[in-house]
C-alpha cells in the first residue's frame, strides 16, 4: 500500500472542487448574444416600455425624449418637454408611465432645474399627457422641486418607481455636498436632499408619509441618509423597494429601503475619502440608528462598483436568471448579474464586459424578456441581450 500523501490528497480535493465550480457556473450561466435596437443616443439615462405596444421610451441627459420602435429600430423624437438645466450631471434624467396607462396617459420625468440663479439647481419631477401618435407631451406640469436649490451640478440622483398602490417614488443626491458629519444634508430632513421621496400621482404629499407630522421635517421624506441612489425597483414578489448608490471611494451599497429609514450617509458609511483615503466614520453596523445595506463594495475592493439602474429579472428567455438583479455599472462598465435569496445578494457574472461601455440603465422587456441596456456615452446603440439560438 502506498503512502498517503495530505499534499497531494489536499491538491486533488483543490482541483475536484474547481472543476464542480466551473461545472456549476456553465450550467447556471446563460449564453446570450447582443444586439443593436437602435443607434445614435446621447447620453441615454432612463427607458419606460409603452405596454402591449413595442415602443420604447429613451431620454437623454442633454434634453432629448425618443421613442423607439424595439422591431425597426426607427427612432423619433418628442416635443414638449420643460425647460430643463443641462449642465455636467444634469439634465433630462429619468422618466415612467403611469401604471394604469393608457388610461392614465400621464409620462413622468425627472430632470433638473435652474432655481433662484444661475448657479443654483435641483432635482424636480413632473408630467405630461404622452401623445405617441403626435411625438408629443401635452400640458406638461412640474409636480414638486425638491428643496433647496443650490451651487452644484452633480448628485441629483432622480430615479423614479411606481409602487402596485400608484404612489411614485423620486431618488434625489446629496449635490455632492462634502460636509461630512450630521449636519449634512443628508441627515437634515428638514430638506429634500440625500432622500427617497413618496409622492401621489398627481403630486400630493401622503398623509402616512413617514414625516408629515414631524415639523420641520420635510413631509415627501420616505427615507433619507442617502449620497446619490441612481438605481431603484421594486422586487415584482416581495412588493421591496430596492435602491442604489453611490459611496464615496467605494461604499457603493444595495439598500432595501424602510419607510423612515436612516440609510447612513454620510456618519455610517462604507466608504472613506477620496481626498485621505481614510475613514472619516463609522461603518453602518456600527450606529444602530442606521439601516444597513443588503450588499456593499468596502474600500478594501480593487474596484468598487459606481452603479446605474437596475432591474430585477423574472422573464421567460433566460431562466437562468430567474430572481436576479441586474444593475449597470458606469465606471467599469459591465452589466452585474447578482443572485438574489430573500436578503441575502451574491455577485454572480459579469455581462458585457470588454466593450466600454458606461450601463446606465437596465430593463427587461414585459412581452419578450430580453434584457435591454442604455449607454451613456455619446453617439451610443440601445442594445439588448437575448438567448444564443
Amino acid at each position: 500500500m502506498k503512502d498517503f500523501n495530505p499534499i497531494a490528497h489536499l491538491r486533488r480535493y483543490v482541483i475536484i472542487a474547481l472543476f464542480s465550480l466551473i461545472a456549476i457556473s456553465a450550467s447556471t450561466a446563460a449564453q446570450y448574444q447582443v444586439e443593436t435596437v437602435a443607434t445614435g443616443f446621447d447620453h441615454a439615462w432612463g427607458m419606460a416600455f409603452v405596454p402591449h405596444q413595442r415602443w420604447l421610451l429613451v431620454s437623454e441627459r442633454p434634453g432629448q425624449l425618443k421613442r423607439v420602435n424595439r422591431d425597426t429600430g426607427a427612432v423619433t423624437l418628442i416635443s414638449g418637454l420643460p425647460d430643463i438645466h443641462v449642465r455636467s450631471q444634469g439634465g433630462l434624467l429619468d422618466i415612467a408611465l403611469h401604471p394604469d396607462y393608457p388610461a392614465q396617459p400621464w409620462l413622468y420625468l425627472s430632470y433638473s432645474v435652474r432655481d433662484s440663479g444661475f448657479r443654483q439647481s435641483t432635482t424636480a419631477v413632473g408630467r405630461g399627457i404622452l401623445d405617441l401618435e403626435a411625438g408629443l407631451l401635452r400640458d406638461f406640469e412640474e409636480l414638486y422641486r425638491a428643496q433647496p436649490a443650490v451651487a452644484s451640478n452633480a448628485h441629483y440622483g432622480s430615479r423614479l418607481a411606481f409602487d402596485t398602490e400608484g404612489y411614485v417614488y423620486i431618488t434625489v443626491g446629496d449635490r455632492n455636498s462634502k460636509d461630512f458629519g450630521p449636519q449634512h444634508y443628508s441627515q437634515d430632513i428638514s430638506n429634500d436632499l440625500g432622500a427617497i421621496l413618496r409622492l401621489h400621482d398627481d403630486g400630493r404629499i401622503p398623509a402616512d408619509n413617514p414625516f408629515v407630522d414631524d415639523h420641520p421635517a420635510s413631509p415627501a421624506i420616505f427615507s433619507y441618509g442617502h449620497r446619490n441612489p441612481q438605481g431603484l425597483a421594486f422586487h415584482p414578489q416581495t412588493g421591496e423597494l430596492w435602491e442604489n448608490e453611490h459611496g464615496e471611494r467605494n461604499g457603493d451599497e444595495i439598500n432595501i429601503i424602510q419607510a423612515g429609514g436612516n440609510y447612513g450617509w454620510p456618519i455610517a458609511t462604507y466608504g472613506v475619502s477620496y481626498m485621505t483615503g481614510r475613514p472619516f466614520a463609522v461603518t453602518p453596523p456600527e450606529n444602530p440608528d442606521t439601516v444597513n445595506p443588503v450588499y456593499y463594495w468596502g474600500p478594501d475592493h480593487p474596484e468598487g462598483f459606481p452603479p446605474s439602474g437596475l432591474a430585477f429579472y423574472f422573464g421567460e428567455a433566460f431562466p437562468e436568471w430567474q430572481g436576479n438583479l441586474l444593475m449597470g455599472n458606469l465606471r467599469h462598465q459591465y452589466l452585474g448579474r447578482f443572485s438574489v435569496d430573500g436578503h441575502t445578494v451574491e455577485k454572480t457574472e459579469r455581462l458585457l464586459s470588454g466593450r466600454g461601455w458606461r450601463i446606465r440603465d437596465v430593463g427587461v422587456g414585459p412581452d419578450d424578456g430580453l434584457v435591454y441596456v442604455l449607454i451613456d456615452q455619446s453617439n451610443a446603440p440601445l442594445v439588448r441581450l437575448r438567448p444564443v439560438e
